[in-house]
């Protein structure tokens, strides 16, 4: 039997919710509208990293390339630059909803 997909890789995919469906989950929205280091320490948490790295387009790119999701450093950085407060929602909610599916 041949081999044909390397275990452990994942399908390119997008991320689970928009950019801006911050009323898909307000708990999160909430906690990053008035605790954003919070939420960003939360997400570093989840993958393991310093908690200093939890907001910007470092861990986006990194949570991107870890779960082949399409986009690309320019995106992050224009995400995290133009809307901080939505890309960081946006990376948590993904984060939850793998976690749901088992797949984080």
């Amino acid at each position: 039997m041949a081999v044909t997909n390397q275990p452990g890789k994942y399908e390119p995919s997008d991320f689970q919710t928009d950019l801006c469906d911050c009323c898909d989950d307000c708990g999160t929205c909430c906690c990053g509208f008035f605790c954003f280091l919070c939420l960003g320490c939360s997400i570093a948490r989840d993958m393991d990293e310093c908690c200093l790295c939890g907001v910007g387009m470092p861990i986006r790119a990194v949570y991107r390339t870890r779960y082949n999701i399409r986009g690309s450093l320019c995106k992050d950085y224009l995400a995290a630059g133009c809307c901080p407060l939505c890309a960081t929602c946006q990376l948590k909610r993904d984060i939850d909803r793998r976690k749901e599916q088992g797949i984080f």
